[in-house]
């Protein structure tokens, strides 16, 4: 993030890129617990978070990276990177705590992570999302994001309507 950015934050909000202990299980407690709660999504969840997390962090690449919102030295939100193939980035793990929605910094991660896909020299970059995350999906279209695909089926515990969102760079 710019310094502009960095001034912009909550107080006590920090945003790093390194991963620390304990990091990718409270990445993945955060994503299950808030999303049980917000979307009545059952445990299912928490494992397709914490597979992809887990081979994210063993085995780190260049073109790939991690935004972890710290907040007060406890992790409050995160937004990654993944290299999906040679032209294409997948956005991935885009998630605040509620107390720290509405400050602009999901905007500030989704534009920082489109930066940076633009830096490593991707072609386009997408992301999975569902259709009840309204906020998340005007985020994405006010960055330049379109939706290109929508999948229904049973996952989670319920039935759950994916959607596809890519960005040309």
């Amino acid at each position: 993030m710019s310094g502009r950015d960095k001034d912009s934050l909550p107080p006590g909000v920090r945003i790093r890129h390194e991963l620390q202990p304990g990091d990718i299980g409270y990445l993945t407690y955060l994503h299950g617990t808030l999303y049980a709660a917000e979307q009545g999504w059952d445990y299912t969840f928490e494992a397709y978070v914490a597979g992809p997390l887990a081979e994210f962090a063993r085995s780190p690449k260049q073109r790939e990276r991690i935004w972890i919102v710290d907040r007060a030295g406890q992790v409050a939100g995160s937004i990654a990177i993944i290299e999906a193939s040679a032209e294409a980035a997948q956005l991935r793990w885009l998630l605040l705590h509620p107390e720290l929605r509405g400050y602009g910094l999901g905007r500030m991660l989704v534009e920082d992570a489109i930066g940076f896909c633009r830096e490593s020299g991707y072609a386009s970059v997408f992301l999975w999302t569902v259709d009840t995350l309204k906020d998340a999906a005007r985020l994405y279209l006010a960055t330049g994001f379109r939706l290109t695909q929508e999948e229904t089926h049973e996952l989670w515990g319920g039935r759950i309507t994916e959607q596809r969102y890519e960005l040309s760079l």
